[in-house]
């Protein structure tokens, strides 16, 4: 699947269409991020707007230190893939830099949102938080939002069987190896991309989460497959060459 014009790493306009715009890491593309895709659509499809998931390269803790132990559940391109496969129409990759990190919320979304993108409406998590010091919650974003005349909506926190979603509950799962009951939270498929030669994919990003060592059957490029997982490399059913999504 082709993603060029997909990801954009500027906050210019896209085209003549405002946006409506969600910000995150988006660290594995959950049960509880899917709801909040779901009402980012809904809300360009009523405003006649693009539907944008603003994300950060690198993770927020990778670039400020605290990531000690932390497996990211999806590369950029991996979180790509699967913004594009949930019906959004672009992903803005923002580089989580100390410029960035210093920016007010409130200089944010008026040069970069609504000046840049062109945002006409904005959805955020329960627990979101943006700029300087994190200090850019649901009710401080109300004013900017009545001052800059856009529609902002707070989507609550999910559960699933009772349980709360969040990227770190999944990498707990994924940790323990149990891959069925991480797909129920993700809501569809954990994946791993990459580049195989002879039948060996090695995952060159050290902070890409993997499953237990051990067997697993899964699907690769659409087919139902068989692999193997040792340290950081995956041995594959198949002596194949070239790019490959597998899917658990």
């Amino acid at each position: 699947m082709s993603l060029e014009g997909f990801i954009r790493h500027s906050f210019e306009p896209i085209d003549e269409r405002p946006v409506v715009v969600t910000i995150g890491s988006f660290d594995g593309v959950h049960a509880g991020h899917r709801v909040l895709l779901d009402t980012l659509k809904s809300m360009a499809a009523r405003l006649d707007a693009r539907s944008v998931v603003v994300t950060f390269d690198p993770h927020p803790r990778i670039a400020m230190g605290r990531d000690e132990g932390m497996g990211l559940l999806t590369t950029i391109d991996e979180r790509a893939l699967l913004l594009h496969e949930a019906g959004v129409d672009n992903m803005v990759v923002a580089r989580f830099d100390d410029k960035f990190r210093k920016q007010s919320y409130e200089d944010f979304v008026q040069q970069c949102l609504v000046e840049g993108l062109g945002m006409r409406g904005m959805i955020v998590g329960y627990n979101h938080r943006l700029g300087r010091g994190s200090e850019g919650n649901f009710e401080r974003l109300q004013p900017v939002a009545e001052r800059c005349g856009f529609v902002l909506e707070c989507v609550p926190q999910q559960r699933v069987d009772k349980e709360k979603v969040s990227s770190t509950v999944v990498r707990s799962i994924i940790e323990s190896g149990d891959m069925q009951r991480v797909k129920t939270l993700l809501g569809g498929d954990y994946i791993i991309c990459g580049a195989a030669s002879d039948g060996v994919v090695v995952v060159e990003d050290t902070h890409k989460l993997l499953p237990p060592c051990g067997k697993y059957n899964v699907f690769m490029n659409n087919n139902a497959a068989t692999i193997i997982i040792d340290n950081r490399s995956i041995r594959l059913s198949e002596p194949i060459s070239g790019s490959v999504v597998i899917r658990f």
